[in-house]
């Protein structure tokens, strides 16, 4: 076992911000050096900087500055802008959270430098290798020392593929800790101008929003559920630039800039329904015991649907419409709190890494 005395953690959206607030906290109390790279995968104030700052993550000692670009320019920007960083530093370990393009670039920068690599979020799978995240996750779990999984799946989907059991730990979910400690700030946020019952809707994923039919049809759908409920939806910026380009007009529609954390957890808190193809608002919902309809076939958060109050309708029109009518009558699926997403997993990780 190698003492782990200095950590670098590095970030580069939105997700990531909110996983590891938690754990920078928790080392923190416990008096362990840390170093924190911010990748710029997400760039602008909106997506990145007030994140930062309502959860009360410190100034990064580095930022990359790498914004947009294909997956593979992403990639390669910042594993070319972070291997100086890490040589520079010399931590004992990185930490590297979720699936986005940062984590996977930080993975193989470290491995290759030899640097041990944690994994916060381990194991999750959608079996759906057409998701660019699919690919993120595959490879990140391949390259990482020690894998930290939010709930049991991840431990028996790592476990079949071979990876030995005592790098597996179990924490729970360290999203979670973020929901639980901002919830209270959330819920004294003012609702003034809002419907008393809403839906509020999340989209981004490429196969929702990248093709022209697939967009409008999930916007038609929404418009259609705008008849039996006002519908809030804040734009992800990828989205917004493909209603542009491809010239469609949404009608009965409110559309929002994307929201800082707290702000947009309070709107999750007193939704009557979730309409999204995040896998973070999930887990969110689930926690709230608020009903979310999400638009994927699949999902890499099973416990959400088997435990949880989300509810796979896919690209099913007809499955949206009579899902949501249950809601509105009163009878939606009901789900209870997965084990370990009780607001301490921050803690669990940091007990882990100084016993080592």
């Amino acid at each position: 076992m190698v003492c782990v005395n200095h950590i670098l953690h590095v970030v580069g959206a939105r997700p990531n911000f909110v996983k590891a607030a938690p754990v920078l906290r928790a080392l923190r109390q416990r008096g362990m050096r840390q170093t924190l790279v911010h990748t710029g995968q997400h760039y602008d104030r909106d997506m990145s900087d007030l994140f930062f700052t309502q959860l009360e993550i410190p100034e990064p000692d580095f930022n990359l500055a790498v914004g947009s670009g294909s997956h593979a320019a992403q990639t390669a920007q910042i594993m070319l802008r972070l291997e100086p960083v890490v040589l520079e530093c010399q931590p004992d370990i990185t930490l590297v959270y979720g699936d986005v393009n940062s984590t996977v670039a930080a993975a193989l920068v470290c491995s290759k430098l030899l640097v041990r690599v944690g994994h916060i979020e381990a194991g999750l799978r959608s079996f759906d290798r057409t998701m660019p995240e699919e690919i993120n996750r595959i490879v990140t779990d391949r390259l990482s020392d020690v894998l930290f999984t939010p709930s049991a799946d991840g431990d028996t989907n790592l476990l079949g593929e071979g990876v030995a059991r005592e790098r597996i730990h179990l924490v729970g979910n360290v999203m979670i800790d973020s929901l639980v400690q901002f919830l209270p700030a959330a819920r004294t946020c003012s609702t003034s101008g809002l419907p008393e019952r809403f839906a509020l809707v999340t989209l981004h994923r490429p196969a929702n929003v990248d093709h022209f039919e697939n967009l409008r049809g999930i916007l038609d759908s929404l418009t259609k559920v705008s008849q039996e409920l006002d519908i809030i939806f804040p734009v992800h910026p990828r989205t917004r630039q493909r209603i542009t380009e491809f010239g469609i007009h949404s009608q009965n529609l409110r559309l929002l800039d994307p929201m800082p954390y707290i702000e947009f957890l309070a709107l999750q808190s007193r939704a009557t329904v979730v309409i999204t193809d995040s896998g973070g608002i999930q887990e969110e919902t689930t926690y709230l015991g608020v009903p979310c309809l999400t638009l994927r076939t699949n999902t890499e958060r099973p416990i959400t649907v088997t435990v949880g109050t989300n509810v796979l309708v896919g690209d099913d029109r007809a499955r949206l419409m009579a899902e949501l009518g249950k809601i509105l009558e009163g009878n939606p699926k009901k789900g209870t709190t997965p084990p370990l997403w009780d607001g301490r997993t921050g803690n669990r990780i940091a007990d882990i890494l100084q016993r080592m």
